[in-house]
């Protein structure tokens, strides 16, 4: 069958749409009613090879290129993509069940992302001459080479321009394996980059699985890995990576603590209940998920949540309205089902939630949950649940909130809530993690963002963004 926008049995490699080596396929269901829709091919080892191969032709000449190059093609793929935000949109709400207002949302970053790392192109220093101790040092910075993109599913498309903007900048080439769930938002990428006039073997897409993926982390010819996802997944491709001494940033899982402070004005902190502690149905690693509330106020602080997470529309993903839609697929939503059981066998009280929507039949649904009387050595406290689900863990001092948040093998998010902007940036500055919102959910994609600990390591965005895909030489010269 030939390929249409959700049956694909072609690999984008070379410019072209080629045929898999591979004969398997991943069934692609919709979460919001538990039908196969499409179809995508799982690649394998030859399929890997034939990928990185075409990226190891079209290296030498692409790392040549001027830098100002470089970026104008980057600025023409904002263009292209651009076009197509909305199919783009839809086909990955369909793919994931992002909500649509959402997903659309999130498709217009991309573009921006694009434009932001041609900007880095534009004035990067490819070499210096510096003077030293014994004489001149010329320092220059050249591309790794040949770059391995590994997204996941929730925010596919920005996800894969914060890696590969800054690597087309820097003068690698490309291999994205996107998700297994959505394999078929990559192919409007490649669309994109054909028209935004990419040389062939730049950027090329390899859909499929774990495998696939694998087979791409250990092909001796791909210098680097980006890859963001699970801390489980990620401590693997580290490890490979080791082996080989590649190049690799990891951006992993999160358990991050937003600290509500003792004068935080409740009104204010609702429009973070969706953005910040449960974006895209909570699927989002930097989600604040545990709240640390005072004390004298937790009672007003559980109940507000609640409220708050009951009003947020939930419902069939395609419908603008709704801003909760259903889980990825069925293993998270038994992973998501299994913790709101294990909560309650743990001892905490379910304030709202803990369940399937009873106006629901069909679709992965879980009830957006809110749990009171939550200690922080909770395994609930303590795991990534990846839904709709928010623990509130009561503090005395700002002393103790502080503890409590970084008693966490994770450090991806955190957030400080108080009308006193300065109080507030004192705690976080005591917040052990990459990044710390201070009455903002926003991450600027002129700022670093990444994790510590089991959050992982490295960073994207920000105007160092180019320097993981990049190798120092020096060559001193007597005078």
């Amino acid at each position: 069958m030939a390929d249409d926008l959700y049956h694909r049995s072609t690999l984008f490699i070379d410019n072209e749409l080629v045929p898999a080596h591979s004969s398997a396929r991943i069934d692609l269901i919709n979460p919001a009613t538990e039908e196969v829709f499409g179809q995508t091919p799982d690649g394998d080892a030859t399929d890997v090879d034939a990928a990185v191969r075409a990226a190891a032709a079209a290296l030498p000449a692409w790392s040549a290129l001027a830098p100002a190059e470089r970026g104008d093609r980057l600025r023409a793929l904002a263009d292209a993509f651009e076009k197509r935000l909305d199919a783009v949109a839809e086909l990955v709400s369909t793919e994931n069940g992002t909500p649509i207002g959402l997903a659309k949302a999130m498709q217009t970053m991309v573009p921006a992302n694009y434009r932001y790392f041609a900007g880095l192109a534009d004035d990067f220093v490819p070499e210096e001459t510096r003077t030293t101790m014994t004489g001149d040092a010329v320092i220059t910075r050249e591309p790794v080479g040949i770059v391995g993109a590994i997204v996941p599913w929730n925010g596919p498309q920005p996800l894969i321009a914060w890696k590969i903007g800054p690597a087309l900048a820097a003068g690698c080439t490309v291999v994205i394996k996107p998700a297994a769930e959505t394999g078929l938002d990559a192919y409007l990428l490649a669309e994109a980059a054909v028209e935004a006039g990419f040389p062939a073997g730049v950027i090329n897409v390899v859909t499929g699985g774990r495998e696939t993926g694998a087979a791409l982390v250990e092909h001796p010819m791909v210098a680097k890995i980006a890859f963001t996802g699970s801390t489980a997944a990620g401590r693997a491709i580290a490890e490979r990576c080791a082996r080989d001494f590649k190049h690799v940033t990891l951006e992993l899982g999160g358990k991050s603590a937003g600290i509500l402070l003792d004068d935080v004005v409740l009104d204010d902190f609702a429009p973070f209940v969706m953005s910040a502690c449960t974006p895209n149905t909570g699927q989002t690693c930097r989600a604040l998920t545990r709240i640390l509330a005072p004390r004298e106020r937790y009672e007003e602080v559980t109940g507000f949540l609640a409220e708050t997470m009951r009003n947020i529309p939930l419902g069939e993903p395609g419908d603008p309205k709704n801003f909760y839609g259903p889980l990825v697929n069925k293993a998270q939503y038994d992973r998501v089902t299994g913790y709101l059981e294990l909560g309650r066998q743990e001892g905490a009280r379910v304030v709202t939630g803990g369940g399937r929507p009873s106006d629901f039949d069909r679709g992965y649904y879980v009830e957006p949950t809110v749990f009171a009387d939550v200690t922080n050595d909770m395994r609930i406290a303590r795991e990534e649940i990846f839904g709709p689900v928010v623990v509130v863990i009561p503090y005395d001092t700002i002393d103790e909130a502080v503890e409590i948040a970084n008693d966490s093998d994770y450090g991806l998010g955190g957030g400080v809530f108080s009308p006193d902007v300065e109080k507030a940036t004192a705690v976080a500055r005591r917040i052990v993690s990459g990044t710390v919102g201070v009455n903002s959910a926003s991450f600027p994609m002129d700022a670093p963002f990444g994790g510590v600990k089991n959050s992982g390591m490295g960073r994207e965005l920000g105007p160092n963004a180019l320097d993981p895909y990049l190798e120092y030489k020096t060559i001193f010269r007597a005078v």
